[in-house]
């Protein structure tokens, strides 16, 4: 177990928490790691086989980390960065959370209950193909939004739990690449509303860069 603050500051790197495998105690279970963990991270990743204490990852701006439950408050003013979350989170959960993207395993349907929705969306995590036909609705619409990350939700998560399996051996992690279609369909991605705000700019600009791109090849033809 470590005690508060591991990875304050986190500007590169990787950190890996587990239980010593001769603890009889489940980590899925227990508090592994200390309060207010990756405070104000800026870069890297950290993976935690356990539970975390109160106000993890407050004020990530840019890491990557993964645990296996959280107490209250966890992500709150997160300002970019993307968290997994496999078990359950405590109350207040992205409070002030303006960026970044928090993907939490919601067994038992009720996060919703837990997280400050003041300034965040919940969505379901959706099949790579199916997003992809959900994202171009939404582009017909005039809707469209970049991906966070550059990258559809179910392969960057796949990814991240697959990174966790690897480097803590977790049971938990095992347990959800084992039964995937079942357990990514449990998932649930809190994105911020100022960050969803972001993406649909920056994907109009882009757009619009795009069309007077194609207008001036075509006038130089």
């Amino acid at each position: 177990m470590t005690n508060d603050y591991v990875g304050k500051g986190l500007s590169g790197g990787r950190i890996v928490v587990y239980p010593d495998p001769s603890c009889p105690a489940r980590p899925e279970e227990n508090i592994v790691i200390g309060n207010t963990v990756m405070y104000g991270a800026i870069d890297g990743e950290a993976y935690f086989r356990g539970v975390a204490g109160e106000r993890f990852c407050v004020r990530n701006s840019g890491a990557s980390a993964v645990v296996e439950g959280t107490g209250d408050h966890g992500c709150e003013y997160m300002t970019g960065g993307t968290v997994v979350v496999l078990g359950a989170t405590g109350r207040n959960f992205a409070a002030v959370m303006s960026g970044g993207v928090a993907y939490v395993l919601d067994q038992a349907g009720t996060f919703a209950q837990r997280c400050n929705l003041a300034m965040v969306i919940v969505e379901c995590v959706l099949p790579e193909s199916e997003q992809g036909a959900a994202e171009k609705a939404l582009a017909a619409a005039g809707k469209g939004r970049l991906r966070h990350l550059g990258r559809a939700d179910e392969p960057l998560l796949r990814q991240l739990i697959e990174r966790h399996l690897r480097f803590t051996g977790s049971t938990r992690a095992l347990g959800i690449l084992d039964h995937w279609d079942e357990a990514r369909a449990k998932f649930v991605k809190v994105l911020p509303k100022e960050y969803t705000r972001a993406l649909t700019e920056h994907y109009a600009a882009r757009h619009k860069a795009a069309e007077r791109a194609r207008v001036r090849q075509k006038a130089a033809a």
